[in-house]
C-alpha cells in the first residue's frame, strides 16, 4: 500500500513561486508512475504534471513552461516547482501514484492519493 504525504503549499502573490513536494511510502517508488493533480471546490480535478519511473514527464498546457514535475527515486520524493504562479492556479494540489505496469503515466485512474496541500494565489 502506496501512502503519499504533500508539503510546500502555502499563500503567495501572483508572479510568485513555490515548491510541493511529495514523500512516499510503502513501494519501490521507481515501479510507479506519479502525477500531480488539482482541484478546486465544485470543479472536476485536472491533472497538472506526469511523471514516468524514468522521469520522462508531461505538463497540462495551462503549466506548462512554469511548472516542472521532478522525482528522486532513492529519495522516494516527488516534487512540483511552480513559478509565475497565476491567481488561477490557486487550489487543492494532490500528489497521487499508480503502478507504471509498461503504460503510459498520463491517466486519470490513478490508485494511491495523499491528503493534499492547499496553494493559494493573490
Amino acid at each position: 500500500h502506496v501512502q503519499l504525504v504533500e508539503s510546500g503549499g502555502g499563500s503567495v502573490q501572483a508572479g510568485g513561486s513555490l515548491r510541493l513536494s511529495c514523500a512516499a511510502s510503502g513501494y519501490t517508488l521507481n515501479m510507479l508512475c506519479m502525477a500531480w493533480f488539482r482541484q478546486v471546490p465544485g470543479r472536476e480535478r485536472e491533472g497538472v504534471a506526469y511523471i514516468s519511473p524514468g522521469s520522462i514527464d508531461f505538463h497540462t498546457d495551462s503549466v506548462r513552461g512554469r511548472f516542472k514535475i521532478s522525482r528522486d527515486n532513492v529519495k522516494r520524493m516527488v516534487f512540483l516547482q511552480m513559478n509565475s504562479l497565476k491567481v488561477e492556479d490557486t487550489a487543492m494540489y494532490y500528489c497521487a501514484a499508480v503502478r507504471a505496469d509498461g503504460r503510459s503515466c498520463v491517466r486519470d485512474e490513478y490508485a494511491y492519493w495523499g491528503q493534499g496541500t492547499q496553494v493559494t494565489v493573490s
